[in-house]
């Protein structure tokens, strides 16, 4: 069963607990993969708060497009709900990162500035529309925001679907379809020129013709402020989702009053990029979770081995090499319920471990373990080291043990 993030395992007995937060695990796998992705391309790691006065998003346009999704106004000591003045809880990052770029006048040198945030943001679903992990009224973005000169425009945004397809990659998802999010030009709910938004969805236009990317339009499907490159996935249920987006903006920047110092000593406009590989955290858990079937891939296991030793006897070794494995960042845990082998076999692959570790006599003896593994069945004895080796390269090449 599962409730929030905590997935609950089937009781094994008394050595071991009824439940681990297995969920609260694979987050913090997603998030750290994501973090060294980022860091090898050049992002810069920030913190921003979960509130800020009403003033920030009334010039973003987020609380005059957007103030129906947003949850209620809090006034304060100054404020004064009637006059729309006080704090709100923030239904985006965007603001908060253009404070940063804005906090000092920046050169061209310093472009491509790339900001990245897991914020929390909040938004005022109804109650109707709310369902598990897919659909909540707080998560968790993997947002950045990139400041780019025009002319680096499509490279970047060519260089953030290339991080979102090995994202995909690496999550072994395959089944979703790439929709450029357009705005209908017979709406008013989008702030800023025609000029303006011809030419973000040029960008995007050429980026996913420059990758030969199978695409459909979604006129409408644009934030107020800029079109998106969206990739809709499809469930168990064959229900579509949003995951990775990938925005581009001349809107902000200008309602921002945002600039650089040019090669020339001129001020030009930087250019936005939202960006999110992963969507939102619980979007994403709830949709692995499904696609899985609870049979993660190793690297994602919460739990990648179960040591089970034969006997009483083999169980300090079991609880000594978990150990060792845990200190080599190899999620491991020895099953002490005291079962027959049979039983911990049994549960283990209920429990769909990826790595089961059988212990006797002779493994002891060796320094050795009986590995039995989901993907490729028996494979015999091997040396410990042998085994936190492979283990370890499974976990940096998000491969199979």
């Amino acid at each position: 069963k599962e409730l929030g993030l905590f997935i609950f395992a089937d009781p094994v007995g008394p050595g071991l607990p009824l439940w681990t937060p297995k969920g609260t695990i694979l987050r913090s796998l997603l998030e750290d993969f994501l973090k060294k992705e980022q860091v090898k391309r050049g992002y810069l790691p920030v913190v921003t708060p979960h509130i800020a006065r009403v003033d920030l998003f009334k010039l973003s346009g987020h609380w005059q497009k957007y103030k129906e999704d947003m949850f209620p106004l809090m006034a304060d000591d100054d404020g004064d709900r009637a006059q729309e003045q006080g704090f709100v809880m923030k239904p985006m990052n965007c603001p908060f990162h253009i404070q940063i770029y804005k906090s000092e006048l920046r050169s061209y040198r310093e472009l491509p500035m790339r900001l990245a945030e897991f914020g929390t943001v909040y938004r005022y679903e109804q109650s109707g529309e709310l369902g598990g992990l897919t659909r909540v009224r707080g998560f968790t973005v993997d947002d950045s925001h990139l400041f780019v000169t025009p002319e680096q425009l499509d490279a970047e945004f060519l260089s953030v679907v290339d991080l979102i397809l090995e994202v995909f990659k690496s999550l072994q998802l395959k089944n979703f379809r790439a929709r450029l999010s357009f705005r209908d030009p017979t709406s008013d709910k989008y702030i800023g020129s025609d000029d303006a938004w011809e030419k973000a969805e040029g960008a995007i236009r050429r980026a996913v013709e420059t990758l030969g990317m199978d695409h459909f339009e979604g006129i409408g499907e644009a934030a107020f402020y800029g079109p998106k490159l969206d990739f809709i996935f499809q469930d168990a249920l064959e229900r579509e989702w949003q995951l990775g987006t990938v925005q581009v903006d001349y809107n902000l920047p200008e309602r921002f009053e945002l600039e650089y110092v040019a090669e020339d000593g001129t001020r030009k406009r930087p250019v936005m990029i939202h960006r999110a590989p992963f969507g939102s955290l619980e979007r994403l858990i709830g949709i692995l979770i499904e696609e899985y079937a609870g049979d993660f891939p190793l690297w994602l296991a919460p739990i990648q081995v179960r040591l089970l030793a034969v006997g009483e006897e083999q169980l300090p070794f079991a609880k000594q090499v978990a150990l060792e494995m845990q200190l080599l960042g190899i999620r491991a845990e020895a099953d002490t319920s005291g079962d027959r082998l049979g039983k911990l076999i049994r549960n283990a692959e209920k429990s769909k471990i990826p790595v089961m570790a059988v212990i006797g006599a002779k493994e002891v003896e060796a320094n050795a373990l009986s590995i039995r593994t989901r993907a490729a069945g028996e494979l015999g004895a091997l040396p410990v080291a042998e085994v936190c080796d492979r283990l370890n390269s499974a976990n940096q090449n998000h491969g199979n043990f």
